[in-house]
């Protein structure tokens, strides 16, 4: 993402996994672990969007972690389905969150899946302070119910996840969503939009 970036392997449920690593300048004020989209349709941690995320919490002070999934560029292991990919998620939060400092997870498409199952499954007294769900893949993946401050943005366009797909998944939770008009699944040409988005709400 820059020249500070820091690659390392991370030991995971199915062999290492490949993550990369950005300190903000000074103190941290917490921790943000950021999930890729889909491994089987050319997702990886260098994706746009999570990059941009990454961006977002970076600006906003936290340290930041983007990993590849098991069996995605450096990382070991095979495909499992999306349920081994929780596990890899967990694995990650594991290795480096730092138990004096809040814990955001975030995630893209196939990647909010993910952030939100691993957020259900963290225990009571070690769960995220916030989650931030990109396009969340509400249509044919099991997006857990997530907290009421949780930020979920969709593109209006959205040809990968129906914005419909994510309002009936929203609807029953009473959870906003942040509806871009015009914008499709990868924000082309708004990634600044959606930064800026996800830095505003913090400021909030």
């Amino acid at each position: 993402m820059n020249a500070k970036t820091v690659k390392q392997l991370t030991p995971g449920p199915a062999g290492a996994l490949e993550c990369a690593l950005d300190r903000p300048e000074g103190e941290p004020r917490g921790v943000a672990v950021v999930c890729h989209p889909h491994p089987q349709q050319g997702g990886t941690m260098d994706n746009k969007v999570v990059q941009t995320l990454a961006r977002a919490f970076l600006q906003l002070g936290y340290r930041t972690v983007r990993f590849n999934f098991r069996g995605v560029a450096a990382s070991e292991g095979a495909w499992d389905e999306g349920q081994g990919e929780i596990d890899d998620a967990l694995a990650v939060i594991a290795a480096h969150r730092d138990p004096a400092l809040p814990l955001v997870l975030a995630g893209f498409s196939f990647g909010g899946y993910v952030a939100s199952q691993a957020a259900a499954r963290l225990p009571d007294d070690a769960k995220a302070e916030r989650l931030v769900l990109v396009g969340p893949s509400t249509q044919k993946q099991k997006v857990a119910p997530v907290p009421e401050e949780t930020l979920v943005i969709h593109g209006e366009s959205d040809e990968i996840v129906p914005l419909s797909a994510t309002l009936d998944w929203a609807r029953p939770q009473s959870l906003p969503v942040v509806v871009i008009p015009g914008v499709g699944h990868f924000f082309h040409g708004q990634l600044a939009l959606l930064k800026n988005l996800v830095v505003r709400s913090w400021h909030r």
